[in-house]
């Protein structure tokens, strides 16, 4: 399994942002259709909502690509 770390510049970011900020999506359309599909997972768990706001510790998976979301400090 592939994986980024992703830095964090505020408190959250929404789950559609950070397919987009990380490359795992083309554009934000693309992004929000993975969604929908069912094909990204959050903590583990099926994640439905597109602007789910990610925190520091929280981990997403896609295919094979697992993003771990870092905070700044």
């Amino acid at each position: 399994m592939d994986e980024i770390d992703f830095m964090l510049r505020g408190e959250h970011i929404a789950l559609d942002a950070l397919l987009k900020a990380t490359g795992l999506a083309e554009s934000g359309g693309r992004a929000r259709a993975l969604i929908t599909d069912g094909q990204v997972r959050v903590d583990g768990q099926t994640e439905l909502r597109k602007t789910c706001k990610l925190r520091a510790g929280q981990q997403v998976s896609l295919g094979d690509v697992r993003v771990r979301v870092r905070g700044a400090g």
